[in-house]
C-alpha cells in the first residue's frame, strides 16, 4: 500500500468525522451529505437524492463490513481496513463517485464548471487551495470546464491503495 493513499484517506477520515470525536458514525454521514446537498442549489432533486443515497451506502458498507461489536461507529483503523481493499469498498466508491461528479453537473451537458466543483469540494471539506490545484490538473478547456468522467475517474482512483503521484493526491497537503 501506498504512503500516498494512506495520506489520502487519513485526509477523508478527517473530513467525513464531521462531529471530530475521531470515529465515523451514521450521523457524520447524514450532516456531510446535507452540506453537500446544500452546496449543490442548482442541481435537481434527483441528482441531490443520489448523492444522500450515496452517503448512506457508504457508512452502510462501513458498518456492514466493520462494525463486529455493533457499537454504531468506526474507528481510523477499522477505515483503513475497508476503504483501502478494493473488493470491500469498490461499488460503494462507484455509486459515491457518479453521484457526487453528476451532482456537479446541474445543467447536463456533461461538463463541471470550477465554482460548481469548488463548491460542492468545500461542501466536505476541502481546502481552497487544494482544490483548485486539483480543478486545475484536470486540465480545464478554454472554458474552465472538465469532462464529468474526468472527476468521476479522480474520485474513484483516489481510493485506489496502489496509486500515488495521482491527481487526487493534491487534496493532502504536504508535511514539512
Amino acid at each position: 500500500m501506498r504512503e500516498e493513499a494512506l495520506d489520502r484517506v487519513k485526509l477523508i477520515f478527517h473530513l467525513f468525522d464531521v462531529n471530530r470525536n475521531g470515529y465515523l458514525e451514521p450521523d457524520d454521514f447524514e450532516l456531510m451529505s446535507g452540506h453537500v446537498v446544500a452546496a449543490a442549489a442548482a442541481s435537481d432533486d434527483t441528482a441531490k437524492d443520489n448523492i444522500a443515497k450515496a452517503f448512506r451506502q457508504f457508512w452502510a458498507t462501513l458498518e456492514a463490513e466493520l462494525d463486529t461489536d455493533a457499537d454504531g461507529k468506526v474507528s481510523y483503523d477499522e477505515w483503513i481496513a475497508c476503504v483501502l481493499t478494493p473488493e470491500r469498498f469498490d461499488d460503494t466508491i462507484a455509486q459515491f463517485a457518479d453521484a457526487l461528479s453528476a451532482l456537479g453537473d446541474p445543467d447536463g451537458d456533461g461538463l463541471i464548471e470550477r465554482p460548481v466543483f469548488a463548491d460542492l469540494m468545500a461542501a466536505i471539506g476541502f481546502e481552497q487551495d487544494r482544490l483548485h490545484d486539483l480543478y486545475n490538473a484536470f486540465g480545464p478547456d478554454d472554458n474552465d470546464r472538465v469532462p464529468v468522467s474526468v472527476w468521476r475517474d479522480t474520485i474513484f482512483e483516489y481510493y485506489r491503495p496502489d496509486k500515488g503521484g495521482i491527481a487526487g493526491d493534491r487534496l493532502v497537503r504536504a508535511e514539512g
